[in-house]
């Protein structure tokens, strides 16, 4: 029987095992839009109140399930308000997919309200193709099956990444008697594992070290390899660090687990990953982040540290640092091919002969503990984000999810957050976007309705999202929004003031005073709906007050005041940002700088005989 292309896409979503489509209807998208009315054969369909939050919904969905949520937008400004949100699950290597409508084939060029024709005709597809994995114009109904497959098929194969897919008005109603593909026989089978010479090279170069190290990139997250993550460093007896998104790849409470790395991460992960002869890299991409900016001795000190880098992009390996092994593989099957490579006996030489190297790591991360605890056992109010997140550990259960956006909050749960289990932690790593948090807790709750889902959000993060409590309510989810307040883009300001000795547009204020200015968000709250909202005036409160929304049968917001005191406010320092810094900046900075740059070794200049200096603590 003849379906139209809408249906064709919505009854592949469905067949495809895609648990919601998220978007607002527009005449661009409405014919698409009507093919979701038909709950049996079709996703369940949420309305939002802006695209850019569909679209983090449809990529909170894959890091969480490992199957892609699908967004909509209507043509042109609906389309576009998509951008943000495709860039950041790019950035992150996340798949989504994103379904919009453009102007139909025969008007197509003629100035069409909400186009932007005058050089491109179709023109969303090129807006969003620096930012998705594959961008299809579905030129007639007859390739509505053929292009759903293809986009799964790209979205889900080596590297993930999102896909977006253009529907001409004309072509949205159009019928076809080309069913929906079977996904299983359109997709390979299999995964890349490391051959023979290179797993073998793998292994003798980690039973041979004296100080090795694994690196858990959002890759193992990616992969679902925390299992064999954790085999593999227990069978050798290796610390663990993590990146950005590779939180939660093996348990912070686990104790080979060292914390992250990078700028604002871990001092004893810095140490630890800094100091290896060998480093097994899996599923990362050297982020400048995660990196230091590949500042020598400091995250990183690639060579003389012999690199293992495991990734299932090509294009990773041997971009930043040269490899001394490179193996393009899936994650989890080189760690199981890795685990059985090594035997038992193997691992216990080895393990024995480094005891006192993981002693040593060990203690550094308990000093790092103790750093920690100057922030985070503080009483006072208003509190350092590190205090209100030991708080708030207490009052989740282990599996609760937490989704953080950008800023302080963002370092801050990184560092002072233990995450207990994988894909528990989902964030707007690369892309570090604002506005993620919110919605990405809202893809949570509709996947994992009985698991507590935290959007754990600055005040200036929450303000670029705070419409979807309204989603929240009319959708019933759940969520728990967690409002840190500080008046204003703090990490922001706390940057401007330590490179240029002053701040510039990143302090709420009111015009002409020197009053901090705030929403009431409790307020704001209860006008959308809310009956849990509420403010917690010292943390035994606030750790009560999360107790009392987790078991809540509806959305909560809390919100806490954040002292504005860059000395303990948000992450304690560490690592290392490039920031180029004004003539006029200080000696000291100026110093700083010049021995950062020269100590970079990710364009692979000698750095033999470069002095390496700890950077200034001001990069939290």
């Amino acid at each position: 029987m003849a379906k139209t292309t809408g249906e064709v896409i919505t009854q592949a979503l469905h067949a495809y095992g895609v648990p919601f489509a998220a978007g607002i209807p527009g005449h661009g998208n409405w014919a698409l839009v009507d093919a979701f009315a038909d709950a049996s054969k079709a996703p369940r369909f949420i309305q939002v109140l802006h695209e850019q939050s569909a679209m983090h919904m449809a990529d909170a969905c894959f890091r969480l399930t490992g199957t892609p949520g699908a967004a909509t937008g209507s043509i042109g400004p609906g389309a576009a308000n998509t951008l943000m949100g495709l860039a950041t699950a790019f950035a992150d290597s996340s798949a989504a997919l994103l379904l919009t409508g453009s102007s139909a084939s025969h008007v197509s060029g003629h100035g069409v309200m909400q186009s932007l024709d005058r050089k491109f005709t179709p023109d969303f597809p090129r807006l969003a193709e620096p930012a998705t994995k594959a961008a299809f114009h579905l030129a007639h109904a007859d390739m509505a099956a053929s292009v759903m497959h293809r986009a799964f098929n790209s979205m889900l194969t080596g590297r993930p990444g999102p896909a977006s897919i253009d529907i001409p008005l004309d072509v949205q109603v159009a019928t076809t008697d080309i069913d929906v593909q079977d996904l299983s026989r359109r997709m390979p089978h299999g995964g890349m594992r490391p051959d023979s010479a290179s797993l073998e090279r793998t292994v003798t170069l980690l039973l041979a070290a004296a100080r090795p190290c694994i690196v858990a990139g959002g890759g193992v997250l990616t992969a679902r390899a925390s299992v064999e993550l954790r085999q593999v460093a227990e069978k050798l007896g290796a610390p663990v660090v993590y990146t950005w998104n590779g939180k939660g790849a093996l348990p912070d409470d686990h104790a080979l687990c060292i914390g992250p790395v990078g700028v604002g991460g871990s001092r004893a992960a810095n140490d630890t990953a800094s100091n290896a002869d060998v480093l097994l890299a899996l599923g990362c991409r050297f982020s400048d982040w995660s990196s230091s900016s590949f500042r020598k001795g400091v995250t990183f000190s690639i060579p003389p540290t012999k690199l293992i880098h495991i990734d299932i992009d090509p294009s990773t390996i041997g971009r930043s640092y040269p490899v001394e092994v490179g193996i393009v593989a899936d994650v989890r099957l080189a760690l199981t091919d890795l685990g059985d490579a090594v035997s038992k006996s193997q691992a216990v030489t080895a393990s024995s002969n480094r005891a006192a190297y993981l002693e040593q790591v060990i203690k550094g991360r308990e000093r790092w503990e103790g750093v920690l605890a100057a922030r985070r056992d503080r009483t006072d109010m208003p509190a350092s984000m590190l205090a209100i997140l030991a708080r708030i550990r207490r009052a989740l259960p282990r599996d609760a999810v937490v989704t953080v956006g950008s800023g302080h909050c963002q370092a801050a749960v990184r560092q002072g957050f233990p995450v207990l289990e994988p894909g528990t932690h989902v964030t707007s790593g690369g892309y570090s976007s604002m506005g993620f948090a919110v919605p990405a807790a809202m893809a949570s709750k509709v996947v994992r309705p009985d698991v507590p889902a935290v959007a754990i959000v600055g005040d200036g993060d929450f303000l670029m999202s705070a419409h979807e409590l309204a989603t929240c309510v009319m959708q019933n989810l759940p969520i728990i929004v967690l409002v840190l307040n500080n008046q204003g883009f703090l990490s922001i300001r706390d940057g401007q003031k330590a490179l240029f000795g002053r701040e510039m547009a990143s302090e709420f204020y009111v015009r002409g005073s020197e009053k901090a200015y705030s929403p009431d968000f409790v307020t704001l709250a209860r006008s959308f709906g809310l009956d849990f909202a509420e403010r917690a005036l010292d943390l035994p409160c606030l750790e009560r007050l999360m107790r009392n929304a987790v078991t809540h049968n509806g959305p909560a917001l809390i919100e806490v005041q954040v002292t504005r005191d860059p000395s303990f406010a948000g992450a304690e320092p560490s690592g290392w940002w490039d920031f180029p810094p004004m003539p006029t900046a200080s000696a000291e900075i100026l110093i700083d700088y010049e021995f950062g740059r020269a100590a970079q070794q990710h364009l692979g200049s000698d750095t033999c005989s470069v002095e390496l200096r700890q950077p200034l603590g001001i990069y939290g």
